[in-house]
């Protein structure tokens, strides 16, 4: 997941996991562990799973939650969704093909059929998928849904050029999905690797095996969208929904408002609730001062929530413990640095000089939900081998122990690389990320680097961070990852194969045809062959080329009101999971 890319803390761009995640029979809302590893996720399916899904015990129809984000979302079309608040607040107005249903207490994720029958068929040579549809499903208007709109949902997704922050595994995967360019030019018709023999059934063709294309189906990016209404650019401010809510208006970066969509029929979705009457999303909030509201759950605001994890100088002011949602999360944060612009022995002074403790401390982390890393795969994701490189392991003052910062300026002249500049992104308008950046500044001057700090709406920072041409050297996106389904196959062939940088997912602009070759090799071995190998591939790629600093495997440490009923964490996101939630007194 950003797998591009999840999504957001208030210091540090998360980047997208996967869209999943549904309602548990438990009711807490202190689920899952905390400040540890965790466990790794399995690969748990039901493939005959049915609507509707089980009411939520004590459950209530009506009012309206707000949600008060810090972070802004860069977009609401389903094919450019990748952040994780993107897929999760998508589940809310997209079904897809499949999607995860949380089950028990400690809310594994099942996948289970959606918008399809099952979790489709391979063919005998793996190279196709037969996906059934459901009977008499239709959008928020009434229209009914048909295979072709997947279909066309599909070939959109490779109009790349347009839709640059979406999941690209079916460029690498589907057939032709390197020449295809989507279907608004002049043979964008023309494309073999979908077809509809009929209304209600899609068949997928592939370039190469895809075991994991099931799961890979429960993205926005499999969400049905009809030819006739596709107005590209603009589709998100009018999209034809199919979830339990439909948008009302939308302005981007500011507000989202949803209500319920009349169409949506829960006895053919196993996954989602419609508790409340509407949904009403306020980004772009003071962090501090949002998370406060939450707490402080004063009249409306016992109704609202926020997503990002609290703030550590807020936890003295958190009287009930059931005001925050735990739990785990795959994701690790990461010091992305451009290995084009970058040396490999700078980016290693650069790890020496970096003030781990300070830093967590000043983008109020705490060690609940900032577990400190030292590798890119996180605990829950299967294959995880725990290893430390020296020095690397998430801690550590850096250059502001004096004599580090001397070791690395003198590192640097010997290099010939003193006064080597860094530049990078922060928010202007947001207090944490100017301090991050003011202390980044400090360290990395005492040790001999040059700085060039560039401030930006808070509004814009995902769209300045996600352009890998752009004229800094440190922190694009993604600056983290959450796994995309459990397996190394959604990390390491997508973040650090030389082609991973014009698909806009590269960590660290890697490019080296010998770890492409390492990481083929094992990609196309049998997934159960594949789990100790992708833990090799991971310290080969932190030792041997460090595209980027591991920072900490996340989890979910959320504030929600008084009056939110049901909220539980996504372990496939490390978010609030939002289509189980109702208010108590609505």
């Amino acid at each position: 997941m950003q797998w591009k890319r999840i999504t957001a803390v208030a210091a540090t761009v998360m980047l997208a996991a996967v869209a999943c995640g549904s309602p548990s029979s438990n009711s807490g809302n202190n689920s899952g562990s905390q400040g540890d590893l965790g466990g790794a996720q399995e690969k748990a399916t039901d493939a005959t799973a049915k609507g509707p899904a089980a009411d939520v015990d004590g459950a209530k129809k009506g009012g309206t939650v707000t949600v008060l984000s810090d972070v802004t979302p860069d977009t609401f079309d389903p094919t450019n969704i990748y952040y994780t608040d993107g897929n999760q607040i998508g589940k809310l107005m997209y079904r897809a093909l499949t999607q995860y249903r949380l089950d028990g207490d400690k809310h594994k994720p099942v996948l289970v059929p959606d918008l399809a029958e099952d979790l489709g068929t391979k063919s005998a040579d793996g190279l196709s998928w037969t996906f059934k549809l459901k009977k008499n499903l239709k959008y928020m208007d009434g229209t009914p849904i048909k295979a072709a709109d997947f279909a066309y949902a599909i070939k959109r997704s490779f109009a790349h050029d347009l839709y640059d922050a979406g999941p690209t595994y079916q460029l690498q995967f589907f057939k032709d999905g390197d020449k295809y360019k989507g279907p608004y030019g002049p043979n964008g018709a023309n494309y073999s690797g979908v077809e509809t023999p009929d209304d209600s059934t899609l068949v997928i063709h592939l370039a190469k095996k895809f075991d994991d294309l099931p799961y890979y189906a429960a993205f926005p990016m499999f969400t049905p969208i009809p030819q006739a209404k596709d107005t590209q650019k603009n589709y998100e401010q009018r999209p034809m929904t199919t979830g339990p809510y439909k948008v009302d208006s939308y302005v981007p970066g500011t507000e989202l408002k949803l209500s319920k969509n009349p169409n949506w029929d829960p006895a053919t979705d196993p996954v989602r609730h419609q508790y409340p009457d509407a949904w009403d999303f306020k980004f772009a909030q003071d962090t501090i001062k949002a998370q406060r509201q939450v707490l402080a759950s004063s009249g409306p605001d016992a109704n609202s929530l926020n997503y990002s994890n609290l703030d550590v100088s807020l936890l003295p002011e958190v009287k009930d413990p059931s005001q925050l949602v735990k739990g785990d999360s795959p994701c690790t944060i990461t010091y992305t640095m451009d290995s084009r612009r970058i040396p490999l022995e700078v980016r290693r002074l650069i790890a020496k000089a970096y003030p781990y403790d300070s830093w967590r401390k000043v983008a109020g982390l705490t060690p609940a939900d900032a577990i400190p890393a030292s590798t890119i795969l996180p605990p829950a994701v299967p294959g995880f081998e725990k290893f430390e490189l020296p020095g690397m392991n998430g801690t550590g003052k850096g250059a502001e122990d004096d004599a580090v910062a001397q070791e690395v300026k003198s590192e640097l002249a010997k290099l010939g690389k003193s006064n080597f500049e860094l530049q990078w992104y922060f928010s202007i308008d947001d207090k944490i990320s100017t301090q991050v950046s003011q202390l980044r500044q400090q360290v990395f001057e005492k040790a001999g680097f040059k700085v060039k700090p560039i401030g930006v709406p808070k509004a814009k920072i995902r769209t300045f961070t996600g352009n890998q041409d752009a004229p800094v050297n440190i922190g694009k996106t993604p600056t983290g990852w959450c796994s995309d389904w459990p397996s190394g196959t959604s990390w390491f062939p997508v973040l650090f194969k030389s082609d991973a940088i014009a698909l806009g997912n590269s960590i660290g602009q890697l490019q080296d045809k010998a770890l492409d070759a390492k990481i083929d090799a094992v990609a196309d071995k049998d997934p159960n062959e594949q789990l100790k190998e992708w833990s090799k591939i991971d310290k080969d790629v932190l030792e041997n080329y460090l595209p980027a600093i591991p920072l900490y495997y996340s989890a979910t440490n959320s504030p929600i009101g008084k009056n939110i009923g049901h909220a539980i964490n996504d372990p496939t996101q490390g978010l609030p999971e939002f289509t189980s939630i109702y208010l108590k007194q609505p």
